[in-house]
């Protein structure tokens, strides 16, 4: 006698719904970014309580800074207490220094490229812009 080969497993596809899209996480990574010089450094330094370089000149970051914030939250606290869990995990924001955005920049002006693939790695922009006139703050355009 022989035997015949059992049916092969119909695997169906996984129906994905709208919050399935982006990458799933507790945290967000958020990337502040703006033209040269219009004070991301400085925002960045005082959300993150770092000391990284803000200077009066253009281009002074070049490299994205990146740093973990932790986000208190007495609803998560809360929860914890209720339920004991056997780890605890705090839920954090990575806050992101992006280097400044110039004119071009898709065609390869200033970081080019690679500043688009800065801001791809993030799940939000925050866009600092420049809203005052101070002629000891240099503008990236001569204004």
């Amino acid at each position: 006698t022989t035997r015949a080969m059992p049916p092969k497993k119909v695997v169906e596809e996984e129906v994905l719904g709208p919050w399935a899209l982006g990458r799933f996480s507790s945290n967000l990574k958020v990337g502040i970014v703006g033209m040269p010089n219009v004070g991301k450094s400085t925002l960045y330094n005082a959300l993150t309580n770092c000391s990284i370089p803000a200077e009066n000149f253009p281009f002074c970051t070049i490299e994205p800074n990146s740093t973990r914030v932790n986000v208190p939250d007495a609803r998560f606290d809360y929860l914890v207490d209720m339920h004991k869990p056997k780890s605890v995990v705090q839920p954090f924001l990575e806050v992101v220094d992006i280097a400044g955005l110039v004119k071009g920049a898709s065609s390869g002006a200033g970081l080019g490229n690679a500043f688009l693939s800065h801001i791809k790695a993030v799940d939000g922009i925050m866009h600092v812009m420049r809203c005052f006139e101070d002629a000891d703050v240099i503008h990236v355009e001569d204004r």
